[in-house]
């Protein structure tokens, strides 16, 4: 596994979630169907808001769908992202099944889903690289997406490569990132200015 040696927690967890980290350096290696499919199947696990479960992956793992993802990335993604041997699409349906009504939490429910996606790419050994970057409208005509859906984010999935393999300026920012402090983050009672 690729480590990031350099993240401290403020207090003890496991090493596992300082380890992961959203590295743009990808190898155009291949990626094995049912590897792919196993990490799918740990996101389709996520807990949802009634168990909606309002996730949907579209895979790109081949030259032709890949193509088609591009056509949506920013230019800043594509840079990088055109290296990556697997894009995935999380689509997520706006509207509870059961009745109809919309589902204020069919984001954070995708959210919780890409979370079990990118731990267990890593626990796969491969990096994650998950992308705001594209052209929602564009991506929802060219996947086919229907009105009650819409595109969360597009992932890239493969293994790490050499930090050669990006252009100059990209090069300097792959490092892991680093976190504020707990104190920032978490208050007791009730929000707290800082």
């Amino acid at each position: 596994m690729y480590k990031a040696n350099n993240r401290k927690s403020e207090y003890p967890i496991d090493p596992f979630f300082l380890n992961r980290w959203s590295p743009r350096a990808f190898s155009t290696e291949p990626i094995a169907d049912e590897t792919v499919l196993t990490i799918l199947e740990s996101a389709h696990w996520a807990p949802s808001c009634f168990n909606e479960q309002p996730c949907t992956f579209i895979i790109a793992n081949t030259a032709e769908t890949r193509n088609v993802f591009y056509e949506f990335l920013v230019d800043s993604n594509r840079l990088w992202a055109d290296k990556a041997p697997v894009l995935i699409a999380i689509i997520s349906k706006k509207n509870f099944a059961r009745n109809g009504k919309v589902n204020a939490w069919h984001s954070f429910d995708c959210g919780t889903a890409w979370g079990y996606l990118t731990m267990e790419a890593y626990r796969q050994d491969l990096i994650t690289h998950c992308m705001g970057g594209f052209k929602k409208d564009l991506a929802a005509k060219l996947l086919e997406i229907p009105e009650d859906y819409q595109v969360e984010v597009i992932i890239a999935l493969g293994k790490h490569a050499d930090l050669s393999v990006l252009p100059a300026e990209l090069q300097e920012q792959e490092v892991p990132s680093g976190r504020k402090a707990l104190q920032d983050v978490v208050f007791t009672g009730k929000w707290t200015a800082r």
